[in-house]
């Protein structure tokens, strides 16, 4: 018999696949993204110095629910106004295993809005 595979693990090999590839530095840091069924979150991340530079998500900003594409263009945006505030301008992005579709190409479509390059 086939074994059942669960999406999570799933996600977790891409997701390795796709850091295989990807890291952030001081220079170019890291936009890495988390979905779940409810809220969104992303993080600008330093992955030389294991350091969390700029972060934004739905919970933090309040939003009366995070599970659709406009509250994604909305962590985007503020992610995206942090990042300019600390200096940061250009960063590689992490899709985190999920396809890039939906609320992730949104988040990343309002952060390009925002002024950040990738």
């Amino acid at each position: 018999m086939i074994e059942k595979v669960s999406r999570k693990v799933v996600r977790g090999r891409k997701h390795a696949r796709v850091r295989a590839k990807i890291s952030g530095t001081a220079e170019k840091p890291r936009l890495c993204v988390f979905r779940s069924n409810k809220n969104i979150e992303a993080q600008i991340i330093d992955d030389v110095k294991g350091v969390t530079l700029v972060a934004s998500s739905s919970v933090a900003l309040k939003l009366s629910y995070g599970g659709n594409c406009a509250a994604a263009a909305k962590v985007g945006a503020d992610l995206a106004e942090k990042a300019k505030a600390k200096g940061i301008e250009v960063v590689c992005f992490d899709r985190g295993g999920y396809l890039y579709h939906g609320r992730v190409a949104a988040l990343a479509d309002a952060a390009r809005e925002g002024g950040l390059k990738f």
